[in-house]
């Protein structure tokens, strides 16, 4: 898996201080042709500082995204304080790009909206306090909110996504390393299994050297010197035994294998007999087809039992009876000499004890009138206990999909939505524009000295509520009232102002002053 995720590597950049000054140098060099543009009065207000501003904004957002966002909103209120037109408006590109940085650095999505939030607060208070006029209205309540919540939107879309291939990736390493891993249990199964079988298979054969060696001690045709080799012989089989049991036996499953033994229990017993051992085995009621793993259990039950006899005591009759009756098979094994367990850690009867567990039965093993007694009740198919499913949890994988899907749903939602506001706050500002239109023909035919009354039918409905302040502080007659008009209606072309100023309820003057755009 990749050290770093793609996406972030692109949103992150090295080394920072190169990509800072790079993206303030493309930012400055569009605030410097916009002031081009606009020949503003004031190049220190509306330049010299909004780019000292920027250099600090920039670099900060690394670190501290909500600061560099509120340095940026700063400069764009700034430019509400001159011209025609917002002079912070080339700068919104600058508030965009750095609430683009906050959307995708780790600042929460409350603290995150706080900081936006207060940014369009600040804003509609400055042009509150300073009574702008409508064009800058607009430019507050439409485009510096979009300049806010797009990019921060975007910034969360990319950061999502880029959580979403870091979780990809991560994913496919856990499922490789656990891919090797089931491997893994899988060759250790498969050792634990022929070590199982070695146990068992190997520890009864070796019992049973052992016994024909005993056997051979009694023989009347050997020499002193025979007897002695064949004990030797027969302790050192039985420290094999010991040495095989403590090397081995504690690599046994736990669980019993699903296969069928390799031989039957009367072919186990018959190899037994046949060294020499005295076995006899009963079995009574009908026996039926049993599961391969109560099948195996029962032939383990029985070769441990030997295998106990013959190594702790050789020579002694060994009875084994096997019962079949209601769907159950009881193995039980006796012999009248005292036995102890099978190893001095007790590994071999702890493993069969397990064994015959898993499968559904009960087993008992120990001391009864004076000998030794294996009791195992087993049933005769295996029906694995049912477990409750876990509860589904989601994973990471899943979790960042999720975001991701919700936050490209908002990402297409959240323009619709200020698609909306900007078009109400273009129709309440096309509505009041309109709406105080004083048609040319009716402004020429006023005269001063006439009664308001007598004209008053073609006057709007409403003044005009943003006139400049350079118009409404023109010179005027003194002592009068003046009301202003438009002399067009449209949004977007130069209108001028039409004032007329009344001493009482008479026209006193009448001017054209140059309007907004």
């Amino acid at each position: 898996m990749p050290e770093t995720d793609p996406v972030f590597e692109r949103l992150k950049p090295k080394p920072p201080a190169l990509l800072d000054t790079a993206l303030w140098a493309a930012l400055a060099g569009a605030g410097v042709f916009a002031y081009g543009e606009r020949a503003a009065p004031s190049p220190v207000r509306d330049l010299v500082l909004p780019l000292l501003v920027l250099a600090v904004a920039v670099p900060v957002s690394r670190s501290r995204p909500r600061t560099g966002v509120l340095l940026a909103n700063a400069v764009c209120a700034l430019g509400l304080a001159s011209g025609p037109v917002p002079a912070g408006s080339p700068y919104l590109l600058a508030l965009a790009v750095l609430t683009l940085r906050l959307g995708t650095g780790p600042t929460g999505t409350r603290p995150a909206l706080v900081a936006l939030g207060g940014c369009l607060a600040v804003d509609l208070a400055v042009c509150a306090v300073l009574r702008v006029d409508a064009v800058y209205w607009f430019y507050t309540v439409s485009l510096v909110p979009l300049a806010l919540l797009l990019p921060w939107l975007a910034g969360r879309y990319l950061r999502a996504r880029a959580a979403l291939v870091r979780d990809g990736w991560d994913r496919a390493q856990a499922l490789e390393e656990r891919q090797r891993a089931v491997a893994e249990r899988a060759r250790l199964r498969e050792r634990e299994r022929i070590a199982a079988d070695m146990h068992d298979s190997l520890g009864h054969e070796l019992s049973l050297v052992a016994l024909r060696a005993g056997a051979l001690e009694l023989s009347p045709t050997l020499t002193d010197t025979d007897r002695a080799d064949l004990a030797d012989l027969r302790t050192a089989v039985a420290d094999a035994v010991d040495h095989l049991r403590d090397t081995i036996g504690v690599l046994r499953a736990a669980a019993p294998s699903p296969t069928s033994p390799p031989e039957s229990v009367e072919q186990l017993v018959a190899r037994a007999r046949e060294s020499g051992a005295p076995v006899t085995l009963h079995r009574t009621g009908t026996g039926p087809s049993l599961a391969p793993l109560v099948d195996r259990t029962v032939y383990r039950v029985v070769q441990e039992a030997l295998t106990n006899a013959l190594k702790h005591a050789p020579g002694s009759p060994v009875r084994i009876s096997v019962d079949h009756r209601d769907s159950r098979t009881s193995v039980r094994v006796t012999n009248p000499a005292p036995t102890p367990s099978a190893s001095p850690g007790g590994h071999g009867l702890t493993g069969l004890r397990e064994r015959v567990r898993l499968v559904g039965g009960t087993f008992r093993a120990g001391h009864r009138d004076g000998g030794y007694e294996m009791l195992a009740a087993l049933p005769d198919d295996v029906t694995p206990p049912s477990r409750p499913s876990p509860p589904v949890r989601e994973n990471g994988l899943a979790a960042a999909r999720r975001v991701t899907r919700r936050r490209f749903a908002v990402a297409f939602a959240a323009p619709a939505a200020l698609g909306l506001v900007a078009l109400g706050s273009a129709a309440t500002l096309a509505h009041q524009l309109t709406g105080s239109v004083l048609r040319p023909a009716d402004y020429a035919a006023l005269r001063a000295g006439q009664p308001r009354d007598s004209f008053a039918d073609r006057l709007p409905g409403q003044q005009f509520a943003y006139v400049p302040e350079g118009v409404r502080a023109a010179p005027r007659p003194a002592g009068t009232r003046c009301e202003f008009y438009r002399s067009n209606g449209s949004v977007l072309d130069r209108a001028d102002v039409y004032r007329l100023c009344f001493t009482g309820p008479r026209l006193a003057a009448k001017d054209v002053l140059p309007g907004d755009g």
